[in-house]
C-alpha cells in the first residue's frame, strides 16, 4: 500500500464529514500509547476492523471472518487506510451511500505490546504482538501474503498459548455487545441509549498488605561468579511495591509514598492474578523506550503513555509472609502467580540468569544496560541494604542533591549547569556540577521546580563557582552519569539523566563499591568450580565438586554417545532438595565451552540451543548447577534426520522392578520380530530405555509414526499390562510405553547422566544378560563409575549397529497390528 506524506489523506478523501459522524482525520503526536481496538462493522459485508495505535494513527485491517482463537485458523485481514486516533471511540451508524455505510460497534478495546521493531515488521510483512483486551488476549501475528493483488492481504493468526482455543469462532459466537456502551448491533442502529456495563474488577476479600521497607542492593565492583547467585538486568525506572487486595491495588515508591495515582496506567494490570491479596516487589518502566529508559519513564508519566511493572519478588500471598524463604523459592512462587498474566502485557516477570555473573555483566554492558543486580538464591528478603543483593554498574552513576546553578549567558537558557552535592555524615558537601544531558523541556521544568534561597546549602563549593552561583533549596534529587571522581572528589564529565521524585534528598549519599563476595573454588579438568563443597545430594554426602568430577570421569564416553546433540539440562543450583528446572536455551549466561546452535521452533522463531562437544562442556554445565543431561534423537549436523529411537518404559507408582524388567525383554523381542536389534539403558529412576541406532534415512514424522504405532500395538495386545497413553489414570498398575521421546524437540536422559534423585544414581547402558540379574533400575551410582569406565560400553556397540525403518519393517508392523 502506497502512502502519501499525509498519513490520513486517504481516510479524509473517502469520507464526507457533512454526512457521517466519523471523526475528521488528524494525525496524533505519535507519543501516545499502545491502544488496540476492534470494531464490528456491518457494512455491505459483515467484518471486524482490527486497529493498532502506532505513530499517531490507527493501523487498520479488515478481518473478513473475524478473529479466531484457533492457531490453525488463518483469517484474512485486508490492510486498509490508516485511521485517526479518535476513531477508536467511534460507535454508531455510517449513513447508507457513504464509504463503509453500516453499523459500527466497539467490539474490543485494550492495549497491545509489539514483539520486535514495528516499522521493520510492517516492511518485512510479519508483525508479532501481545493483546490484552476484553476478547482478544495473548500472542497474535499478522503475516503479509505474497502476491500482486492491488490490495494488501495479510493473515491474522493466534499464537499457541493459554488463550488459544480449538473452536475457530469461539470469540465471535453469540450476540455481541459493545465494550463501550453495552449495546447490541441492533440497539446501536436504533441509537438506543448506552447501558451500564458490568464491573469486571476482581472482588478480592483480603485486606491489602501494608508497605514494608524494600531490600536494597550493595554496590560492588565485580559480579559474583558462583552458581548460588542469580542475576537480573538493573532496571532504569522507579522501584515500586504493589499491594493487592480488597479495594484494588496500591502502588508504593521505595520510600513508602503512595504513587497509585501517578501510576494509574497500571491500575488493572494486576486484575488477572489469582489471589485475594499479595505484595509484589518490582520496577515501573515505560512500555515504549525512546532515548534513555529513565527519560522515557518520566515522559510516560507526564503524557499518560503505557507503563510496565516488572515483578521480581513476592513478599506475601493470601496472608502468608514469604520473606523468610530463600530467593529462588520466592521466585518460583512469583512465577506461578504470574503464569496467567498475558505475555508482553503491562505485568511482566523479570528475566534472570543463574550463575556466570561476570559473563552476564559483560553482556549487559555491551547491550547498553546500566548494570546488573545479583541475588543470593538462598537468602531471605531483608528490608534494608544487604550483601545478599549486589549491584554492579557498567558506568559511574549516582544520585546527587541539587543545591544551586550557574547562570547562563545564552538567551532562553535558564542556567548553564547545576551544582550538585551529597550527604557525608550530617554535612551536605559540594560534589561538582553538570551542564549536559538536558532537553529544553527539562531545563524549563527544573527552573520551575527549583526554589531560590540566599545562602549556600552545601559546604565546600570552590570560590570561583560560588561567586556567581544561584542557590536553591536542597530538596531535588538528580541522577547523574559520569566517568570518575577527580582528586578533589568532584564528578568528571557528568551528564544529567533525570529527576528522582521517588527518593528524598536527605537519603542521598555516595555509594562506594565494596569488594566482591568471596566464593570457595576448585578446578576440575581446568574448569573452575565455585562452591565445590556445596551439598548437592545431602543423603549421599555428594557435593557440587563430586558432580563435576563425575562428568570428568564419564566425559569421553558420554560425548561419544550424547555429544553434538541439542541438550536439555536439568539444573539444581541449591541441590536436589531445592528448586530444579530444565534449561535448553542459551539465555546469555551459559559458559562458552557449551556450544550453541540456532534452531527454528514450532512458532517459526529461532532460539539458541545448547550442545556439548567435549568433556569440559559437561563439567562447565555442572559448574552452572546442572545435574542431568537430556538429549535429542538427532545430531546438530542433521536435525531433520533422527539417528536414535527410544522407548521409555515408565511404570506406575509402586510397581515392582521384575515386572518392568520383564517388559523390557518383551519390547526387545517384539522389535526383533520386525527384524530390529535393540539395547537397554537403566535410567537411574524407575524404568528402562529400550533403544536402537538408526541410519539417517527417515524424517521425524516417519520415526514418530512408527514408534507410536508400535507402542499402541504392544498396549493393544496386553492392555492389562501396558498403555501407550500418557494419562495418569490409564497408567494405573500398568507400564506406559513412552513413544513421545521420538518427536522433534523431545529428549531422553543421556547415557551416564546423573539423576537428581536421592543416592546420586546414574543412567547406565547394560547388556541384556546383565539386565536379567539386575536388582533395580537405580542400581548404579556416582561411586560406581570409575570401575564402570574400565569395562566395554554396551551402548557403543548398539550405536555402531545402524538400522533402517525400511518399507519391509513398516509393512511387518502393519501386518502385526492387523492381527489384533
Amino acid at each position: 500500500m502506497a502512502y502519501t506524506p499525509d498519513r490520513l489523506a486517504t481516510y479524509n478523501t473517502k469520507r464526507d464529514f457533512e454526512q457521517t459522524e466519523e471523526p475528521r482525520g488528524q494525525v496524533g503526536s505519535g507519543a501516545g500509547g499502545y491502544r488496540f481496538i476492534v470494531q464490528k462493522h456491518a457494512a455491505s459485508r459483515l467484518h471486524y476492523d482490527f486497529r493498532l495505535e502506532w505513530d499517531g494513527v490507527l493501523l487498520s485491517w479488515a478481518v473478513t471472518k473475524g478473529p479466531s482463537p484457533a492457531p490453525s485458523e488463518k483469517r484474512l485481514a485486508v490492510r486498509t487506510e490508516d485511521h485517526p486516533l479518535d476513531y477508536g471511540n467511534f460507535e454508531g451508524t455510517i449513513p447508507k451511500g457513504q464509504y463503509g455505510g453500516g453499523t459500527v460497534m466497539l467490539w474490543d478495546d485494550g492495549t497491545w505490546a509489539p514483539q520486535g521493531d514495528v516499522a521493520a515488521g510492517l516492511k518485512e510483512g510479519k508483525l508479532k504482538f501481545t493483546l490484552q483486551g476484553t476478547h482478544m488476549k495473548g500472542g497474535w501475528t499478522l503475516v503479509r501474503m505474497r502476491g500482486k493483488e492491488k490490495r494488501e492481504n495479510w493473515l491474522l493468526i493466534k499464537e499457541r498459548d493459554d488463550y488459544a482455543e480449538d473452536r475457530p469462532n469461539a470469540l465471535i459466537e453469540g450476540e455481541a455487545i459493545s465494550v463501550k456502551t453495552g449495546r447490541t448491533m441492533a440497539e446501536i442502529a436504533e441509537d438506543a441509549p448506552a447501558k451500564e456495563l458490568p464491573d469486571t474488577t476482581p472482588k478480592r476479600r483480603r485486606k491489602r498488605p501494608a508497605f514494608v521497607k524494600p531490600q536494597l542492593a550493595t554496590l560492588v565492583s565485580d559480579a559474583p561468579s558462583g552458581e548460588d547467585w542469580m542475576h537480573e538486568t538493573k532496571f532504569d525506572g522507579y522501584r515500586c511495591l504493589a499491594s493487592i487486595g480488597k479495594g484494588g491495588v496500591q502502588l508504593f515508591t521505595r520510600s513508602g509514598k503512595d504513587w497509585t495515582d501517578r501510576f494509574h496506567g497500571l491500575a488493572h494490570a494486576f486484575d488477572a492474578l489469582p489471589c485475594d491479596a499479595a505484595l509484589l516487589d518490582g520496577e515501573v518502566m515505560a512500555a515504549r523506550i525512546e532515548g534513555s529508559a529513565f527519560s522515557s519513564l518520566q515522559s510516560a508519566l507526564k503524557t499518560g503513555a503505557p507503563l510496565v511493572f516488572f515483578a521480581f519478588d513476592l513478599l506475601s500471598l493470601d496472608g502468608k509472609d514469604f520473606r523468610k524463604e530463600g530467593q529462588m523459592d520466592r521466585r518460583e512462587r512469583l512465577a506461578k502467580l504470574l503464569s496467567g498474566a498475558p505475555q508482553g502485557g503491562p505485568l511482566r516477570l523479570s528475566e534472570h540468569v543463574l550463575g556466570s555473573g561476570p559473563e552476564v555483566f559483560e553482556r549487559a554492558c555491551k547491550a547498553g544496560a546500566e548494570g546488573i543486580i545479583s541475588k543470593r538464591i538462598d537468602a531471605p528478603y531483608r528490608g534494608r541494604r544487604s550483601k545478599s543483593w549486589l549491584k554492579v554498574k557498567c558506568t559511574r552513576r549516582q544520585e546527587f542533591v541539587i543545591v544551586g546553578y550557574s547562570p547562563s549567558d545564552k538567551k532562553g537558557r535558564p542556567f548553564a549547569s547545576l551544582l550538585l552535592a551529597s550527604h557525608e555524615g550530617d554535612t551536605l558537601r559540594f560534589k561538582g556540577r553538570v551542564g549536559t544531558g538536558f532537553s529544553q523541556d527539562m531545563m524549563s521544568e527544573l527552573a520551575r521546580e527549583m526554589t531560590p534561597r540566599k545562602t549556600p546549602p552545601a559546604e565546600g563549593t570552590p570560590d570561583e563557582i560560588a561567586r556567581t552561583a544561584k542557590w536553591v533549596r536542597a530538596d531535588l534529587v538528580a541522577e547523574i552519569d559520569f566517568t570518575e571522581f577527580t582528586a578533589d572528589g568532584h564528578i568528571r564529565h557528568g551528564s544529567f539523566i533525570g529527576l528522582r521524585h521517588d527518593k528524598p534528598a536527605s537519603a542521598v549519599r555516595l555509594e562506594q563499591p565494596k569488594k566482591d563476595i568471596p566464593t570457595m573454588e576448585s578446578k576440575v579438568a581446568g574448569v573452575r568450580i565455585s562452591n565445590a563443597d556445596r551439598q548437592v545430594y545431602p543423603e549421599a554426602g555428594c557435593t557440587k565438586g563430586d558432580v563435576a568430577r563425575h562428568y570428568e570421569t564419564v566425559g569421553e564416553r558420554m560425548i561419544e554417545l550424547a555429544g553434538h546433540r541439542p541438550l536439555s539440562l536439568f539444573r539444581c543450583p541449591s541441590g536436589i532438595d531445592g528448586q530444579c528446572f530444565f534449561q535448553k536455551h542459551d539465555n546469555g549466561g551459559m559458559p562458552d565451552s557449551l556450544s550453541k546452535i540456532a534452531i527454528e521452533e514450532s512458532d517459526g522463531d529461532e532460539a539458541d540451543y545448547l550442545y556439548a562437544t567435549r568433556p569440559e562442556s559437561l563439567i562447565a554445565a555442572a559448574q552452572m548447577g546442572s545435574i542431568e543431561a537430556h538429549i535429542w534423537g538427532a545430531r546438530v549436523d542433521r536435525l531433520d534426520r533422527p539417528d536414535r529411537l527410544v522407548f521409555d518404559l515408565d511404570p506406575d507408582e509402586g510397581m515392582d522392578w521384575p515386572r518392568v524388567r520383564d517388559a523390557a525383554f518383551e519390547v526387545r523381542d517384539a522389535l526383533a520380530e520386525l527384524g530390529l536389534r535393540s539395547g537397554a539403558i537403566v535410567t537411574g529412576g524407575k524404568g528402562v530405555h529400550v533403544w536402537m541406532a538408526l541410519r539417517r534415512t527417515r524424517g521425524w514424522d516417519t520415526v514418530k509414526l512408527f514408534s507410536q504405532t508400535f507402542a499402541h500395538v504392544i498396549a493393544g495386545h496386553s492392555p492389562d499390562r501396558y498403555t501407550a497413553t500418557m494419562s495418569k489414570a490409564k497408567r494405573r498398575d500398568r507400564i506406559f510405553i513412552d513413544w513421545l521421546r521420538n518427536e522433534r524437540g523431545s529428549t531422553a536422559v543421556a547415557p551416564y547422566s546423573l539423576r537428581a534423585r536421592p543416592g546420586a544414581p546414574v543412567a547406565v547402558p547394560v547388556t541384556w544378560d546383565e539386565l536379567k540379574t539386575l536388582d533395580a533400575p537405580n542400581r548404579f551410582s556416582l561411586g560406581d563409575m570409575k570401575a564402570r569406565m574400565k569395562q566395554d560400553c554396551p551402548a557403543l556397540a548398539v550405536q555402531e549397529d545402524l538400522q533402517s525403518l525400511t518399507n519391509d519393517v513398516v509393512a511387518a508392523l502393519q501386518d502385526w497390528a492387523a492381527q489384533d
